[in-house]
């Protein structure tokens, strides 16, 4: 009898433990933690205290037991391990593997990209949606050439660090590493062969970005754009002014333009390259791949001067000679006319 009372109190006291350890188990690592969606993103500011932390968590999740996961966190020393950042968090998660997940600081990597920019506003706005980073501190970094002067960049040419691509880089990054991300992706892009190509046309990687980005913009046919890339090419040889609308467009600030006036072609701007030789100080805009690459493998001519043609095709007639020239510029002129565009 005196045995049978041990082994059912043994047996007692077993289930016991077995039902506290399932408890303790169930607690700390079932599904505690819920959401409506499947994958629920959040954002972990720069600095923010383990309250501002929990807070975030309570208004994106339901939490079965707030007690127990701050016991969690606290014993796993997470508020002095707080790691800023973007986290995609499943729907489903136990306490332990929600801190876990964020005392590692394992984010998911935010995708910046930008192109058709033309001003490096432009640009800090498109990044500064996509970071923790505003576009006010973007601007200021790319706004101030001791930042990159040491890299060969200056503020007038430091949009063609901007090689139109999608960049993956965590949400917490600031402006001065996104810089970095860029150049490196930069030197990347410039490789051997095009760096050789570049010097074939006499120019540097900076100077065949603005180039490009006149052509971006000259070209809607990415066909025509070598051959356009010709026509500079031979009057930057020739120290002809490129006389290039896109530029003044720019110097006008007004990208809305259709059709450039005599009045236009006035603008006191070194980036007017109607009454400037050479190239202007800088890209116009951020220039596309096709547009670099157009002017490194650019059309061997003699075409010095292209004009729109006439039946809005958005291809061009290249001329040799000013007079036909003149004759290609002069059936464009009066199909504005007639189509009643006149600015």
């Amino acid at each position: 009898m005196k045995h049978k009372k041990i082994f059912y109190f043994l047996s007692g006291a077993a289930i016991l433990i077995i039902i506290i350890m399932i408890i303790i188990y169930t607690n700390l690592f079932g599904i505690n933690i819920t959401s409506n969606n499947i994958n629920q993103v959040i954002y972990i500011p720069t600095g923010s205290s383990y309250e501002q932390v929990l807070d975030t968590l309570e208004s994106k999740f339901v939490i079965k037991n707030k007690k127990v996961l701050n016991w969690v966190a606290r014993k796993k020393n997470y508020p002095a391990l707080i790691k800023p950042g973007r986290y995609i968090i499943d729907n489903n998660l136990s306490y332990v593997s929600l801190i876990n997940l964020l005392r590692s600081g394992k984010q998911v990597p935010v995708k910046i990209t930008f192109s058709n920019v033309s001003t490096l506003n432009q640009i800090a706005g498109k990044i500064g949606r996509q970071i923790e980073a505003d576009s006010s501190r973007i601007i200021s970094f790319f706004s101030d050439n001791s930042n990159f002067a040491g890299d060969g960049f200056k503020k007038e040419n430091i949009i063609s660090l901007f090689i139109p691509n999608t960049y993956e880089v965590y949400w917490n990054t600031d402006a001065k590493e996104v810089y970095t991300r860029l150049l490196k992706e930069y030197r990347i892009f410039w490789n051997d062969q095009r760096l050789s190509k570049a010097k074939e046309k006499g120019l540097d990687t900076k100077e065949v970005s603005t180039l490009a980005s006149i052509i971006d913009d000259e070209a809607s046919r990415s066909d025509e754009k070598p051959r356009i890339a010709g026509v500079y090419l031979n009057r930057l040889r020739m120290g002809i002014p490129l006389q290039a609308d896109p530029t003044v467009k720019f110097a006008l600030n007004d990208n809305s333009i259709t059709r450039i006036l005599k009045k236009d072609l006035l603008v006191d701007s070194p980036y007017n390259t109607y009454i400037h030789s050479g190239l202007p100080p800088g890209p116009i805009g951020c220039a596309t791949i096709d547009g670099i690459d157009a002017v490194l493998n650019s059309e061997k001519h003699d075409y010095i001067y292209f004009a729109a043609r006439a039946d809005f095709s958005g291809y061009h007639n290249f001329s040799r000679t000013l007079s036909e020239h003149i004759r290609y510029a002069s059936l464009y002129q009066k199909e504005l006319d007639k189509r009643k565009i006149f600015k």
